[in-house]
């Protein structure tokens, strides 16, 4: 049986810290920007993907709209 996740745990420990609230803000400023072009929707199970994988480039040339399911199989390197 699997163990259950302890979130408070993940969030103290990861979620919370300075980088990743950076990180995060930018992901969210990049599904807005798409959001105001009128390429992605509230609720569409769609991701902005970036292209050259680098979260801080919210060009809109660096930004594309992919499925959930394409955008979480790419291979990192």
């Amino acid at each position: 049986m699997a163990t259950k996740r302890n979130y408070k745990s993940e969030y103290k420990n990861y979620h919370s810290k300075p980088k990743q609230k950076k990180r995060r803000a930018q992901r969210n400023s990049a599904r807005s920007k798409m959001v105001k072009a009128g390429k992605a929707r509230k609720g569409d199970g769609k991701d902005v993907h970036h292209r050259n994988r680098n979260t801080k480039d919210n060009r809109s040339k660096n930004l594309a709209v992919v499925s959930k399911r394409k955008n979480r199989s790419f291979k990192r390197k």
